[in-house]
C-alpha cells in the first residue's frame, strides 16, 4: 500500500499575547499558536499567493516554547523597497528566548527555517521591530523580559541557492524594568541615522539614536503616560504644508490614552557640541518639547495630540501602511487602535482644524469577555484585523464605494488551549472538539457555489458548549435520532447536549443536502442561553422567540455586566466570532451524577445504547467505569478493574466488548450484553499488564476482536481475543522515537483483514502503518500471520508541534465509500484541530 497525505484543514486559536500577530505585504497573516507559527490568508485580502481565504495554510514547527511575537520582513512600510520579491521572510520569538528566521517562497508555497538564534536572550522575547535597508539587507531590534535589547543585521541571499546570515550588532540592558514595545525607523534628513523608540513598565518612552551598524545612544525621554506603555509605532517621514519632513510616533498605554508625538528637524547648529536641554519636562513644556541632537542637526519633539476614546487599556496602535506612487511612499495620516474594551478605532485629523478624531469604530463594548490584544492594517488599508482574549480573530473590510462601510469577514478560528478530545459526527458531516479553553466547537466543510465550480472550505459553524471548567472528553451519541453528545470536564458531572433546530438547518446549508433525521419537525428547541456561571445552558423554545427576554429589561448599566441573551438563527454563510460566541449554543438535556472526581474519558457504543465514563483516580473504588443507558440516562453498571485513572475506553465494533486502558499499565476487557430488555450484564474477561509505562491509547480493529495499545514506553502492541475469554499478543511495532499518545484503526479490506493504524506521539508527529492478516478466514484456513509495515511518516509541517491527544478516522461510508480516500482528524496540546486527506495509490 502506497499512501500520500494532504492537509484538508487546520483550526487553531491565537496565543493571547500582545505582539503575537503580523500582517505582511504578501497579504498573509502570521501568528503564534502555542509553540507553532501559523500562517493564514484573510478573506478578500490582497495576497500575492492565496489559494484559500480564511484558512490556515500551514503551521511552522521549530519553537519548543510558546511563540510570543512575529514580524514580516519586508513590512508593509518597506514593501516599496523590495517590489515583486518572490521571497519574504518572517521572524518569530518565543518565551524561551529562541529567535527563528523563516523563508517563504510565495509562488511555490514553500516554507523553511533558515536561521535560529538562542544564545542572546535568556528569557522570553516580547517584541520585534525592523526595517529594510536594501533589498538584501535588513535591521531589526528585539527585546525580552530580562530587560535586554538586541540589535541585529540580517543579510538575505541574492539568489535562491544562497544562505541567510545574521549577526548581533549590539546588546544592552535597560535596567530592572523590561521594555515591552519597540519601533524602529530611519531619521528624516540625510543623516544616515536610525531612531529607536521603546517603552515598558516605567511609563516612559525612551528615544535612542544609532547607525545601521548599531551603537545606539539614548537621547531623550518622553513622559506623559501614567501607566505601562503597550505599543509604539513610527510613521514614514511626512511633509505637511510645505514644511520640513516630520516623523510621527504614536504611543498607547494602559492609562487608556493614545498620544501622537511629532519630531521635526529645527536647524543645523554651528556648535555640534551644544549640550542637550536637561530641565525637568512637564506637561506645560510640551508646547516646545525636548530636543535631541543627530550629528549637527537638532530635532525637537512635541506632543501633537492626545486621543481619548477607549474605555480600557489600549494594547495596540499602528499607522496605516503607505500607498506608493512608483517607488515613492506616501504616509496616510490615519491610525488604528485596539483596546481591551473590545473595540478598534480609526483616528484621522480633521481637514479644516487638524484635530484628530475617531472616524471609525468597530467591535462592541465587552459584555463578559475581555477585548483585543492587537489591531493590524492590511497593506491596502481596506481591511483591519484584531485578535482577542478568546484566541479569536476579528476582521472588517471597507466595502463602501463613496463612503466607509466596514463589514465583518470570515477568519480562521479554533481553540486557544490544549484540545483534549475530538469525535466525528455519526454520519461524518462534522467534527466535534473539546478543549481546556472550556469550549466545545463544531468544525464542518462548507460548500460554496459563489464561483462556477463548487468550493469546499472548513469553518467553525457552532460552539455548542461554553463552560466554566476545562473540558477533557467527549462522545457523540450514535444511532438514530437527533445529534447528541456527552462531555466531561474538570467536574464530577457528565453533561448531555442535544442539537437545536437552528443548528440542524445551518448544517443543511453547510453541506448543501439534507443531513437531518426524519423527525426534524419535532425539534422544538431553537437554541440555548448561557447561564451566568457558565455551567448549565437553558433551552430557547421556538414558540417563545417573540417574548422579551427578562434580562433585556434590566437597566443599561447592568446589561454590561451580564451575558447577552442568545439570538439563535439559521446561518446561510459561515459565521463570524460574534455569532459563534453566544448564539450557537446547544441546550443541556441531562446531567450524569456518580463519579467522585473530575471526568477524564468517555465513549459511546456503536448502536447508541450505552455510554461509558471514567474519572481521575488513585484507588480501585474511584477508578471504576460507569455505564449509562442512553435515553433514560440511568447508571446501569459500575465496572471495577483498574487501580488508577482510566485514560481511554472504546467499544468493539460489534459492541460485545469494552476495552479500557489505564495509568496502572494494564488494559481490561469487559464483555457487555445489552441485547435483551433486561438489565445490562457485564463481566471482566481479561486484565493484562501490557506495557512498562502508562498506557495512553487504544483502538479496536473494525473487522474483528483485535486491538492496539500505545504507551509512554514508546511501543505499540497489537492483541487478539481468542475464544472470548483469553488474550494473546500478535505483534509489537518497532519502537517509536517518543511516547505513543494516540491511536486510531481504520478498516480497509475485510477479506484480508487489512487496515491502516494511525499513531500519534508526544512530540506531535504522526505515522500511518499498514496492518493485515492474523484472522481466521472461511473454511477454517489460516490467514497470513499478522503484519505491520510503516506506510508513511507525515512531514513535521503537517503534524502537531506538541502532544497528539486524539486521532479519529472518518467512517468510509461518510464520503461515498471511496476506498482510495480516507480522512483522519487529530487534535493536540498545540491547540489545533487538523484534518488530513489520505490517498491510497
Amino acid at each position: 500500500m502506497t499512501l500520500s497525505v494532504e492537509p484538508a484543514f487546520v483550526g487553531a486559536g491565537c496565543n493571547r499575547i500582545v505582539n503575537n500577530v503580523s500582517w505582511g505585504p504578501s497579504g498573509l497573516v502570521a501568528f503564534g499558536a502555542q509553540n507553532a507559527v501559523a500562517v493564514f490568508c484573510p478573506q478578500n485580502a490582497v495576497a500575492v499567493f492565496c489559494p484559500q481565504s480564511a484558512q490556515i495554510l500551514t503551521t511552522l514547527p521549530r519553537h519548543k516554547a510558546v511563540v510570543n511575537c512575529t514580524l514580516w520582513l519586508p513590512s508593509n512600510k518597506d514593501a516599496h523597497k523590495v517590489l515583486n520579491a518572490e521571497v519574504h521572510y518572517l521572524l518569530s520569538g518565543s518565551s524561551d528566548g529562541l529567535l527563528v528566521v523563516w523563508e517563504m517562497h510565495l509562488k511555490r508555497r514553500e516554507w523553511r527555517s533558515v536561521l535560529q538564534v538562542s544564545e542572546r536572550h535568556k528569557k522570553g522575547i516580547t517584541c520585534l521591530s525592523g526595517l529594510m535597508i536594501s533589498p538584501t539587507k535588513a535591521m531589526f531590534v528585539s527585546t525580552s523580559s530580562d530587560a535586554l535589547i538586541c540589535t541585529w543585521e540580517l543579510i538575505f541571499p541574492s539568489s535562491m541557492s544562497g544562505d541567510c546570515k545574521i549577526s548581533c550588532l549590539e546588546s544592552f540592558s535597560v535596567g530592572s524594568k523590561p521594555m515591552v514595545a519597540l519601533s524602529l525607523a530611519v531619521l528624516p534628513g540625510d543623516t544616515g541615522k536610525v531612531i529607536l523608540a521603546m517603552g515598558g513598565l516605567d511609563q516612559k518612552i525612551y528615544i535612542y539614536l544609532g547607525q545601521f551598524t548599531g551603537k545606539f545612544v539614548r537621547v531623550c525621554e518622553l513622559k506623559a503616560h501614567t501607566d505601562w506603555i503597550r505599543s509604539l509605532d513610527f510613521s514614514l517621514p511626512v511633509c505637511l504644508d510645505g514644511q520640513k519632513e516630520s516623523l510621527f510616533l504614536v504611543s498607547s498605554s494602559q492609562d487608556r490614552s493614545i498620544r501622537i508625538w511629532k519630531m521635526v528637524m529645527c536647524s543645523s547648529l554651528a556648535n555640534p557640541q551644544m549640550p542637550l536641554r536637561k530641565e525637568r519636562i512637564g506637561l506645560a513644556s510640551y508646547i516646545e518639547g525636548p530636543l535631541f541632537m543627530a550629528d549637527s542637526n537638532s530635532y525637537q519633539v512635541s506632543l501633537e495630540s492626545l486621543l481619548v476614546g477607549h474605555e480600557d487599556w489600549v494594547y495596540s496602535v499602528e499607522w496605516q501602511p503607505p500607498f506608493f506612487d512608483g517607488s515613492k511612499a506616501h504616509q496616510p495620516m490615519s491610525i488604528l487602535s485596539a483596546s481591551m474594551d473590545k473595540t478598534m478605532m480609526i483616528w484621522r485629523p480633521e481637514e479644516s482644524t487638524g484635530i484628530w478624531l475617531n472616524v471609525v469604530s468597530v467591535g462592541e463594548l465587552s459584555h463578559s469577555a475581555l477585548g483585543f490584544y492587537g489591531g493590524h492594517w492590511a497593506s491596502d488599508g481596506e481591511s483591519i484585523l484584531a485578535h482577542g482574549y478568546g484566541g479569536s480573530f476579528h476582521l472588517w473590510r471597507n466595502t463602501g464605494v463613496d463612503y466607509e462601510n466596514w463589514k465583518p469577514q470570515n477568519v480562521p478560528s479554533g481553540h486557544f488551549a490544549s484540545v483534549s478530545d475530538i469525535a466525528w459526527s455519526k454520519n461524518g458531516e462534522y467534527i466535534l472538539s473539546v478543549s481546556h479553553d472550556q469550549t466545545t466547537r463544531v468544525f464542518a466543510p462548507w460548500h460554496s457555489e459563489a464561483s462556477l465550480e463548487e468550493r469546499i472550505s472548513w469553518h467553525e459553524i457552532a460552539r455548542p458548549q461554553v463552560h466554566g471548567h476545562d473540558i477533557n472528553c467527549v462522545a457523540i451519541i450514535q444511532g438514530s435520532g437527533n445529534h447528541r453528545f456527552v462531555s466531561g470536564a474538570d467536574e464530577k458531572v457528565a453533561r448531555v447536549f442535544e442539537s437545536p433546530l437552528s443548528f440542524l438547518k445551518t448544517l443543511n446549508h453547510a453541506i448543501q443536502k439534507s443531513c437531518c433525521f426524519e423527525d426534524i419537525c419535532e425539534v422544538q428547541v431553537l437554541g440555548a442561553n448561557m447561564s451566568a456561571l457558565g455551567l448549565s445552558q437553558k433551552p430557547i423554545y421556538a414558540h417563545a422567540t417573540g417574548e422579551v427576554p427578562s434580562r433585556l429589561q434590566n437597566d443599561v448599566a447592568d446589561s454590561l455586566e451580564t451575558i447577552p441573551d442568545a439570538v439563535p438563527a439559521v446561518l446561510t454563510v459561515p459565521p463570524v466570532e460574534e455569532q459563534l460566541a453566544y448564539h450557537t449554543l446547544w441546550p443541556e438535556s441531562h446531567k450524569l451524577y456518580g463519579h467522585g472526581n473530575e471526568l477524564f474519558a468517555i465513549c459511546c457504543d456503536h448502536k447508541g445504547m450505552l455510554v461509558a465514563s471514567s474519572c481521575k483516580a488513585q484507588s480501585v473504588a474511584v477508578a471504576e467505569i460507569w455505564l449509562w443507558k442512553v435515553g433514560s440516562w440511568k447508571a446501569v453498571g459500575r465496572l471495577q478493574s483498574h487501580n488508577l485513572t482510566v485514560t481511554q475506553m472504546e467499544f468493539s465494533h460489534d459492541d460485545s466488548f469494552l476495552l479500557s486502558v489505564s495509568r496502572d499499565r494494564h488494559f481490561s476487557i469487559f464483555s457487555i450484553d445489552n441485547s435483551g430488555e433486561c438489565e445490562t450484564s457485564y463481566r471482566l474477561v481479561a486484565k493484562h499488564e501490557a506495557h512498562k509505562r502508562i498506557i495512553w491509547a487504544c483502538s479496536w480493529n473494525p473487522f474483528g476482536n483485535q486491538f492496539a495499545t500505545g504507551s509512554r514506553d514508546k511501543t505499540v502492541k497489537v492483541w487478539a481475543i481468542e475464544g472470548g475469554s483469553s488474550v494473546k499478543q500478535l505483534c509489537i511495532l518497532p519502537q517509536f522515537h517518543d511516547s505513543v499518545t494516540a491511536l486510531a484503526w481504520l478498516g480497509i479490506d475485510r477479506s484480508r483483514n487489512a487496515g491502516t493504524l494511525a499513531v500519534g506521539m508526544d512530540n506531535g508527529l504522526l505515522e500511518l502503518w499498514s496492518v493485515s492478516g492474523g484472522q481466521i478466514t472461511v473454511g477454517d484456513s489460516e490467514s497470513p500471520p499478522f503484519g505491520a509495515v510503516l506506510a508513511i511518516r507525515l512531514s513535521p509541517f503537517l503534524c502537531h508541534v506538541s502532544t497528539v491527544l486524539r486521532l479519529a478516522w472518518r467512517e468510509p461510508e461518510s464520503h461515498g465509500g471511496d476506498p482510495s480516500l480516507m480522512e483522519l482528524a487529530s487534535c493536540g496540546a498545540d491547540q489545533t484541530v487538523r484534518v488530513f486527506k489520505v490517498f491510497d495509490h
